[in-house]
């Protein structure tokens, strides 16, 4: 009885923080330190969302494919017009003067992040056409709270059911096209690893992946600036340095100058890099597509066309496996070299529809091994973000050691599709354990050791991950 309390306050105190984020059409990141709408945190929380309300779970990708430039590319942030003093804002990125691709209206960045937007899509479209299913131990979780949004229960969602599967439909060819994007302007030498210009495109903005391909950046001239992010964490060590941010605020002036076109910036730009967690993420994100695809009678050379992009990036990725290491890892194409760092992103291959049963085993082996969920003196058994004790690991630094809730999902999700639902189930309880913490705060990201809660608060994708959590079984969270 204990652990089915401890779960339903979870589940509460997540719709809370979700419901506090809320912005009408779209969901902000957290309260205060991430006040526009980013890329990826909004398919994460459409797929929370999808559990207690489908209207509004879709509205959040309607709302950010709205932006969608004329290529294809979804920008990692569509600005808030009303949230005025956040740097860099439009004015830096000056995308709508500086490309002709780019939406006049509203105000975007000129990058982009990890394409887990079919997964939301596809999600949404299951859970409005299916009827939902009972997990073991019990019925369904407890429903939304009244007042977070009309047609919150589960129940509710679902009698729209069939307008929730047109409007899914209309999306389709939107998600369609920036996967198009991805796989001709990001992998041109159809090598299965999506191209990456900034580490704010990988989301893992200051992780030692990058430390290699920063450090030769040269710096030039960039006006004074005050960074919004340290005014609202209590430790500035906690985030990326100045040097890193004079780095990254000058690649985004290399970027301007290219117009953004991705043939030019593929000449010369100083960071280039074959991400395999991207490449991963995305060869999932097409399989999922193309289940969606099939749901909805698309055309097969369109259904064909997906499915070859995941057997090209799942091939980019799985050919990235360093057997020293254990890990999958990045390809700096301006070294050029593989990044030979010790990161969650290594464990990209759990990622790839279709694995076989040896690497399957092997990364397994890696991801509970003493680098990484065992490893020792680990507060919970979650995976951090680096390795402890590997070159660049800092316990309190943002993506080079803490752990981050939605990274765990990804690899949670990873787990289960390949059938290794103990491995799974042992992981989701340790997340869930950790975020049930009187403390936890549904924190951004959390010192592995001590568990301490680090960052923003009351982050919306770690709520939509203790949703979809919740959601998937009920399971013993307390103690």
């Amino acid at each position: 009885m204990e652990w089915r309390l401890a779960s339903e306050e979870l589940w509460k105190s997540a719709l809370e923080v979700l419901h506090k984020n809320d912005l009408g059409d779209w969901t902000r990141p957290a309260p205060r330190l991430y006040p526009h709408q980013w890329s990826w945190d909004s398919a994460f929380i459409a797929i929370g969302l999808a559990h207690v309300d489908l209207d509004r779970a879709l509205g959040e990708l309607e709302t950010l494919f709205a932006a969608q430039w004329s290529d294809g590319r979804v920008p990692h942030i569509v600005f808030n017009p009303h949230a005025q003093d956040y740097f860099p804002g439009p004015e830096l990125w000056a995308s709508a003067r500086t490309s002709p691709l780019a939406p006049r209206t509203p105000a975007t960045s000129g990058l982009i992040q990890p394409p887990v937007h079919a997964l939301a899509l596809e999600r949404i479209y299951q859970l409005a056409t299916e009827a939902p299913p009972t997990p073991p131990g019990g019925p369904p979780p407890p429903a939304a709270t009244p007042e977070f949004t009309a047609g919150a229960s589960r129940g509710a969602s679902r009698e729209f059911g069939n307008g929730i599967a047109e409007r899914v439909r209309a999306l389709y060819p939107r998600v369609l096209a920036w996967h198009r994007y991805l796989a001709t302007a990001r992998d041109p030498d159809s090598d299965g690893l999506l191209r990456i210009y900034h580490p704010w495109e990988s989301g893992t903005d200051n992780s030692p992946r990058w430390d290699a391909a920063l450090g030769r950046i040269e710096v030039g001239d960039l006006p004074s600036y005050q960074r919004h992010d340290l005014q609202h964490v209590a430790d500035v060590s906690e985030r990326p340095t100045h040097a890193e941010y004079d780095r990254y605020l000058w690649l985004v002036e290399l970027l301007k100058q290219a117009g953004y076109d991705d043939a030019h910036i593929q000449v010369d730009h100083p960071f280039l890099i074959g991400d395999v967690l991207m490449s991963a993420i995305f060869a999932l994100a097409c399989q999922k597509l193309a289940e969606l695809g099939r749901s909805l009678s698309r055309p097969e050379d369109e259904l064909s066309e997906l499915t070859g992009y995941v057997n090209r990036f799942s091939g980019g990725v799985l050919h990235a496996w360093d057997t020293e290491l254990q890990l999958a890892l990045d390809l700096d194409l301006r070294a050029p070299e593989r990044v030979r760092v010790e990161t969650c992103a290594g464990l990209a291959p759990l990622l790839v529809p279709h694995l076989e049963p040896a690497l399957l085993e092997r990364v397994v082996a890696r991801l509970q091994g003493s680098g990484f969920a065992g490893a020792d003196g680990l507060a919970f058994a979650v995976v951090p973000s680096t390795t402890p004790g590997s070159p660049g690991f800092d316990a309190r630094a943002y993506w080079r050691g803490p752990s981050w809730p939605m990274a765990n999902w990804l690899v949670w999700s990873g787990l289960r599709q390949h059938g290794r639902g103990e491995a799974a189930a042992q992981l989701r309880a340790a997340n869930l354990a950790l975020l049930a913490q009187p403390t936890a705060r549904f924190a951004e990201y959390f010192e592995p050791f001590s568990a301490q809660p680090l960052g923003s608060l009351d982050q919306s994708w770690t709520a939509a991950v203790a949703l979809d959590w919740l959601s998937s079984d009920q399971v013993r969270v307390a103690g």
